[in-house]
């Protein structure tokens, strides 16, 4: 159940510290996909308990004219221009583990059950472009809150709807399909793919890499060949974790 009493500030604060910690620990080796798992729960707690750091919601506020309240819109402008600096730093570490949707996505995703989609990148991107485009239509010029017809906040503030229900179903397609929210729906993840694909810091290949194709295999999102631009990359660390070379697939600069 949200407390309404704590501040909503609370969660951009939270997100911004661990994706500099994030940064930090993956740079100096010290992080792998399992150690981030703890992460993932709290950031999904913080999701019912704050209702952020929500930025795919925050937004919807936005392109509506309403933050919340006593909270300036552009207050909140700041705070997700922010997120989109550190995203064409650090690459999409807020999708990756500090978005309460995206952290219920990547749990959900957990479960041992046979994936579909792995290999599709250019057809969710498209879908959620028109997606995108859709969300501002309805939301600047019919004031209508797409993202609530989907059952985000009912669901966090554990309210009995058939939106929150929708969204239900959405976390539960999670399993089999790789985040559908995130890679066919989230307007905030539409804008964090652009600085993304130019990320300063992201998992690159080394000299040592022997070509085995693993990391290949193991991404779950198509972005772990050569060259790729790694808009979609979420971090998830399902590419170190499988790399038989140590040293071969390192988070550097990728002129380094």
């Amino acid at each position: 159940m949200v407390v309404e009493t704590i501040p909503q500030t609370v969660g951009p604060v939270y997100a911004m510290a661990g994706i500099l910690a994030f940064a930090y620990l993956w740079w100096r080796g010290f992080l792998s996909r399992r150690r981030a798992y703890p992460f993932l729960a709290v950031t999904a707690m913080f999701g019912f308990l704050i209702f952020a750091p929500v930025a795919p919601y925050q937004l919807q506020g936005i392109v509506l004219g309403e933050a919340g309240p006593g909270v300036p819109v552009g207050a909140v402008a700041f705070g997700l221009g922010v997120m989109l600096v550190l995203a064409f730093v650090f690459g999409r570490m807020y999708c990756g583990h500090f978005c309460p949707v995206g952290a219920l996505q990547e749990i959900a995703s957990l479960l041992p059950v046979r994936k579909v989609g792995r290999t599709q990148k250019a057809a969710p991107m498209a879908v959620r472009g028109v997606v995108f485009a859709l969300f501002l239509v309805a939301g600047l010029l019919y004031s209508y809150n797409l993202l609530g017809a989907l059952g985000i906040r009912d669901f966090f503030y554990l309210v009995p709807s058939v939106s929150a229900a929708l969204f239900l179903v959405i976390l539960a397609l999670s399993a089999v399909v790789y985040r559908p929210f995130c890679r066919f729906v989230c307007p905030f993840g539409a804008l964090l793919a652009v600085p993304s694909s130019r990320s300063r810091v992201r998992f690159v290949r080394t000299d040592l890499c022997i070509e085995c194709g693993a990391c290949e295999r193991a991404c779950p999102v198509d972005e772990a060949k050569r060259g790729d631009a790694k808009a979609e990359c979420y971090m998830c660390g399902r590419c170190m974790e499988v790399c038989p070379v140590e040293g071969a697939l390192v988070y550097r600069r990728p002129d380094e």
